[in-house]
Formats: structure tokens, C-alpha cells, sequence
């Protein structure tokens, strides 16, 4: 009786994962290579929680770009109530940070506007 539940239970495995490699497939190659040089997607995902909040809920605050780009090099965690706190990724250049942070808000979450002094 064992093989019948093991069975079910990998394929139930396999499903999710292939959720996920789809879900991963919906990032620009651009994108992805550079979450993954720099591991940002260790933590995060377009549109599900993982460690981090998905990059669509990060669009929903309004960052600007610049307010993203901040938050790469100095998470702030009250930002975020129950996640755990990212480590600041101060290793990050700032045009590959730049380009993570216009992405994520090309996900909807349209930046305001800067105002001009």
C-alpha cells in the first residue's frame, strides 16, 4: 500500500514544480539571468510568495525605481510584516538594479511620477 501513496505524492511533486519552471518561464531572459546572477530568484517569484513577496505585490506598493533600488541595498522590513528580512544585496550594480526595479514595476504597479523641485 505504500507505492500507491508514494506514487501520488511524487507526482504530486512533479505538478507543482512544473508550476513553477512555468511560472519562472513567464520572466524575460534578460530578467532571469540577472536574477539569477544575483540570486534574487532564491527568494522571489512574479506572481507567489516564496521566501520574499512575489515581485507583483512589490508593483502594488508604487515604489519609484529609485525607492526599489534602495530597498535592494537596504531592506527595510517593516515594508513587509511576516516575511523574513532580506539581506541588503549591496553587491548589486546599480544598472542591473535599476533594470530589476523597472521591470517589477512594469508589472502594474506603475511608479509615481517624480516631482520636480
Amino acid at each position: 500500500m505504500k507505492k500507491p501513496f508514494g506514487l501520488l505524492f511524487a507526482t504530486a511533486l512533479m505538478a507543482v514544480g512544473s508550476l513553477n519552471a512555468q511560472a519562472q518561464d513567464d520572466i524575460p531572459e534578460d530578467m532571469k539571468a540577472l536574477m539569477t546572477k544575483h540570486t534574487c530568484i532564491a527568494c522571489h517569484r512574479v506572481d507567489q510568495r516564496l521566501v520574499g513577496p512575489a515581485y507583483k505585490e512589490v508593483a502594488k506598493k508604487k515604489y519609484t525605481d529609485a525607492q526599489i533600488v534602495e530597498l535592494i541595498y537596504n531592506p527595510k522590513p517593516a515594508n513587509w510584516p511576516g516575511y523574513p528580512p532580506m539581506a541588503a544585496m549591496k553587491q548589486v550594480p546599480k544598472d542591473d538594479a535599476l533594470k530589476l526595479a523597472k521591470w517589477i514595476n512594469s508589472m502594474g504597479g506603475k511608479a509615481p511620477a517624480k516631482k520636480k523641485a
